[in-house]
């Protein structure tokens, strides 16, 4: 099932994929970005659960926030970008980490 879910306090709506509980992923992409696009199908095909924003379909201010918010964790603003528990990260499309995560 997907939904979307406005954080408290964060002015975006992420879009939640139901799945298996692979502990809070969040997936900050590019809708035209082909490595985005293969990260959010691999997600899709393994049924984790997850978050996800498209950051080039935000509005400017949402935009500003969820580069913000990617900094944290990534100075490049590079995408695609998984947040594992507000911790760990992904940096762009890497298969054999990506289907690490359902063996958490």
């Amino acid at each position: 099932m997907i939904m979307s879910e406005q954080l408290p306090d964060y002015p975006m709506d992420y879009v939640k994929v139901e799945g298996e509980d692979c502990g809070d992923l969040v997936l900050y992409a590019l809708s035209t970005c082909m490595w985005c696009k293969k990260t959010k199908q691999l997600l899709d095909e393994m049924n984790v659960a997850h978050r996800y924003l498209y950051v080039d379909l935000l509005d400017k201010d949402a935009k500003k926030e969820a580069m913000m918010e990617m900094a944290k964790h990534n100075n490049s603003g590079s995408f695609p970008l998984i947040v594992i528990d507000g911790e760990d990260t992904i940096l762009g499309f890497k298969e054999e980490e990506i289907r690490r995560l359902s063996k958490r």
